[in-house]
C-alpha cells in the first residue's frame, strides 16, 4: 500500500481505499503516527484542550499552531501535514492568507484546515488561488461551540441537513482538497460523501466517509473521557498511570535506583580520592 506524500495523492484516494488521519501535537506523537504509516497528520487546534489545558479551542493562536506544527514536522518529514487555522485567523481573505502563509512557510505544512460553510468560500478561493491547499470542516465545528450551545451533534433536521449539503457543495466548488465531517448522523455523512468529488474524512460521522480522523489521545486511550464515537485502540492512560505508580513505590521503598541502575567508580580510584582528602 503506497503512502501518500502530497495532498493531491490524498485527493486521488477517493474511491480507492479509506484514508487514515490522526492528530499529533508534539514530536513523540508525530513520530509514532508516522511510524504507523498513517495517511495524514492533522495538527488540530484541539491542542488547546489536549496540550494547553483550555476548555475550548478558542484561545489558540497562530503562534501556537506554528510552534506545534514545526515540532510535528521534524518528526514526520514524509507524512502529509495538515494544520488548523485557529479562531479569528481567517475572518477575511487577507487575514487568512497571512495566517496560512506563516503556517506553510514556517512549519512546512502541506495544507491548512478551516471551519465553516458558505461564509468561508471567499477565503478558500483566495488561499487556493495563492497555491495553498485547503481542507474544509463542517458539522460540529468546535470554534462555533458557543453558537451551537455546546458540543452537540449537528444536521439532525431536514433544514440543517440541507444547509450542510449546500455548504459542502459550495466548498467543493471553491477548491477544497478534502472535507472533514464531524459530529453528524451517518446517513447525512454518507449522502455528502456521494455528493462531492473531494474525499470526506469523518470523526463521529459513521463509516461511509472516505476516511477517518481521530484525536491522538482518544485513539490510544490517553483521554480521561472517551467520546461516544471513539474506540480506544490502546490503553495508554492506564499503562502510564501504572508505570508512574510503580516508579513512586520503588523510590519510596528503596528499590530504585539499585546497583544495576547506578554508575560506579573503581575501588582503586576511590581509594586514591579518599587518601587525598585531609584527615
Amino acid at each position: 500500500m503506497t503512502q501518500p506524500k502530497t495532498v493531491r495523492e490524498l485527493f486521488q484516494l477517493k474511491g480507492q481505499r479509506p484514508q487514515v488521519w490522526i492528530t499529533a501535537y508534539d514530536f513523540t506523537q508525530a513520530e509514532l503516527a508516522a511510524s504507523a504509516a498513517v495517511d495524514a497528520i492533522l495538527v488540530g487546534d484541539s491542542l488547546g484542550m489536549t496540550m494547553l489545558g483550555y476548555s475550548t479551542t478558542l484561545p489558540v493562536t497562530v503562534e501556537d499552531m506554528v510552534y506545534h506544527s514545526r515540532v510535528v514536522r521534524r518528526a514526520a518529514r514524509d507524512t502529509v501535514l495538515i494544520v488548523d487555522l485557529p479562531f479569528l485567523s481567517y475572518r477575511d481573505p487577507t487575514t487568512a492568507l497571512l495566517s496560512a502563509g506563516r503556517i506553510v512557510q514556517e512549519a512546512a505544512a502541506d495544507a491548512v484546515k478551516l471551519e465553516g460553510g458558505a461564509r468561508t468560500v471567499p477565503v478558500v478561493e483566495h488561499l487556493v488561488a495563492e497555491g495553498i491547499p485547503v481542507i474544509g470542516h463542517l458539522g460540529l465545528t468546535p470554534q462555533s461551540v458557543h453558537r451551537m450551545g455546546g458540543y452537540r451533534v449537528q444536521a439532525r433536521t431536514a433544514d440543517t441537513i440541507q444547509t450542510l449539503v449546500a455548504d459542502a457543495s459550495q466548498l467543493a466548488a471553491a477548491g477544497i482538497s478534502a472535507l472533514v465531517l464531524e459530529g453528524i448522523p451517518d446517513r447525512v455523512a454518507a449522502y455528502v460523501t456521494q455528493s462531492v468529488a473531494v474525499p470526506t474524512i469523518g470523526i463521529g460521522a459513521g463509516s461511509a466517509t472516505d476516511g477517518q480522523v481521530l484525536v491522538f489521545h482518544d485513539c490510544v486511550g490517553l483521554s480521561a473521557r472517551t467520546p461516544k464515537f471513539v474506540t480506544p485502540f490502546a490503553q495508554a492512560r492506564e499503562a502510564l498511570l501504572e508505570g508512574i505508580r510503580k516508579y513512586r513505590e520503588a523510590v519510596i521503598g528503596g528499590a530504585f535506583p539499585d546497583a544495576q541502575h547506578s554508575y560506579h567508580v573503581s575501588d582503586q580510584e576511590w581509594d586514591r580520592f579518599v587518601h587525598r582528602q585531609p584527615s
